[in-house]
């Protein structure tokens, strides 16, 4: 099966296939507008479907099982939450016109965390911090261990020292290549010993919704699981800085060993980023200054 055409750039899903999909397995929603949401992310591709619902699809096989975990466990998470995540509403099926489950979601107000879009960022740091220790504090009997479907998140970064110490390698000249192999093998010098927890798994901006400039909702668990949190934590050095990121960290409460894999997850996923662009390669070079400049641990 191939997805239907044209195709708009945003690997072959489009308004028009969404309009289609409705027809095809939901028709009480058919007659509603379709638009692409501004921002949107890698993974998946979403659609707002009239005032109050939002249309989402995976763009590829590989972030398909996401489909079904996030239907399953994001009715289960939500209650025990303080703030609010995505609500599915509807679970549409493969199909002739596209090959992959898909989901109908309750739509949630906001705009992606930006310094301008963020009015305090400590006030900020604080209330995500409040949340993902209520995440981590959900029961995880029977949620899904962490592994491929979360792309090793909540796992050692161990995974993927390949990749990184490669990256290294390349990137001599660029970064410290020391002071960054020094970090990432205190990364994988720890484990997480305390039972396992749920993580989000990519707490990122994309997926922080700021609504009259506070945290107002988290999306996007399609890598989320049980197993270690380090990973929910990067975002002490993507985003925060100066008395967020030490406000975050001290409200998260977390051992030193916690905080150096977390900080091996950061360092991967910048090092990774850089390319030989020097635009694309600012923010991920940047990451990589604040990962080897600060441990966060306080």
């Amino acid at each position: 099966m191939s997805l239907s055409k044209p195709v708009d750039g945003r690997g072959g899903i489009t308004a028009d296939l969404v309009r289609r999909l409705l027809a095809e397995q939901a028709p009480q929603w058919a007659g509603l507008p379709v638009e692409p949401v501004p921002v949107d992310g890698w993974d998946n591709r979403t659609y707002r479907l009239g005032e109050a619902l939002s249309v989402r699809l995976p763009s590829h096989r590989r972030y398909a099982s996401a489909v079904a975990k996030e239907d399953r466990w994001l009715p289960v998470l939500a209650p025990q939450l303080p703030l609010p995540v995505p609500e599915p509403v509807f679970a549409g099926q493969p199909s002739a016109a596209f090959p992959m489950p898909w989901s109908v979601r309750r739509w949630l107000p906001g705009e992606p965390a930006s310094s301008a879009t963020v009015v305090d960022p400590v006030a900020l740091a604080d209330r995500l911090a409040g949340f993902l220790r209520a995440l981590w504090g959900v029961d995880p009997a029977g949620g899904p261990a962490a592994g491929e479907h979360s792309f090793y998140r909540g796992c050692s970064p161990e995974h993927y020292d390949d990749e990184t110490r490669r990256c290294i390698g390349r990137l001599a000249g660029r970064v410290d290549a020391a002071a960054a192999s020094a970090v990432w093998d205190a990364a994988l010098a720890s484990s997480w010993a305390a039972p396992p927890v749920w993580f989000h798994g990519d707490v990122a901006v994309g997926n922080l919704l700021v609504d009259d400039g506070r945290l107002a909702a988290v999306i996007d668990f399609g890598t989320s699981g049980v197993g270690d949190p380090a990973c929910d934590v990067v975002i002490a050095w993507t985003f925060l800085t100066s008395r967020a990121r030490t406000a975050f960290a001290e409200a998260v409460h977390l051992d030193p060993g916690t905080w150096a894999r977390a900080r091996g997850w950061a360092l991967w996923k910048a090092l990774i980023g850089v390319t030989d662009d020097p635009a694309t390669s600012a923010l991920p070079l940047r990451v990589i200054g604040e990962v080897l400049a600060d441990p966060v641990v306080r």
